[in-house]
């Protein structure tokens, strides 16, 4: 039995989406990932913790990740980031799930600008300004690390399955935007590769910062494999 099927019902839609909008629109071949990471399981207070990842690469996209996680009967994760290649000016997507029990706690999706000025692309922002506002009721604040993302960054807690439709709709969106926007680029001049894979190591460092996360690894696996994970699987800085 697959993973995803376990997890809470927007986690398995969402994980659908990402991977159909993917083999639509871009040449996917595999991402060489450590053959130990790709499924670990271990104990969390207890409960049994599992990790599932999928990763992929394409012309634009030095790395595809979509990662799966479950903890017994009361956490289910959604992660997603798609890292484009140094000579590629794209932001960065990314997008996360955390809840458990029939409730999605947190859902965030956004198309992080890595340009020097903190920007998007003109024909992102016009795209993304053109789409329909969503009506969520609890929308949360930001981390304090969180300058790395856009004006567009969608951060809610979806209140039932209206909310949860219209927050996948979104990211649908997102993911179709990018993905088209992507394959219709061409590579930039040397000189500018430099500013991106800078933009990009900030990105990460700055993700590396989610002591949430960090935490839940810690406990799980030992200081020493969670610092490897976060720097090597989640937030590489290739």
């Amino acid at each position: 039995m697959s993973l995803r099927s376990q997890q809470h019902s927007l986690i398995c839609q969402l994980a659908e989406v990402i991977e159909q909008t993917w083999q639509s629109h871009l040449e996917l071949s595999p991402y060489p990932m450590p053959a130990e990471l790709g499924y670990v399981e271990g104990r969390l207070e207890g409960e049994k913790l599992v990790i599932e990842n999928s990763c992929y690469q394409t012309p634009q996209f030095r790395k595809l990740h979509l990662e799966l996680a479950k903890v017994g009967a009361g956490l289910d994760i959604l992660h997603c980031v798609m890292f484009p290649r140094s000579n590629y000016a794209l932001p960065m997507f990314g997008c996360d799930l955390v809840g458990g029990r029939g409730q999605i706690s947190a859902a965030i999706a956004d198309l992080s600008p890595l340009s020097g000025d903190r920007t998007l692309p003109e024909s992102y922002t016009s795209a993304l300004t053109a789409l329909p506002n969503g009506q969520f009721s609890q929308v949360r604040g930001l981390p304090d690390w969180g300058d790395i993302f856009s004006e567009f960054c969608l951060f809610v807690r979806p209140a039932g399955a209206e909310e949860e439709a219209q927050f996948l709709a979104r990211v649908q969106k997102y993911l179709a935007l990018h993905c088209e926007y992507a394959v219709r680029t061409t590579p930039v001049a040397a000189a500018q590769e430099a500013e991106i894979v800078a933009a990009q190591r900030y990105y990460c460092m700055k993700q590396q910062q989610n002591d949430k996360t960090r935490r839940v690894l810690e406990k799980a696996f030992g200081d020493e494999w969670a610092e490897r994970y976060m720097t090597t699987v989640l937030f590489d800085c290739a």
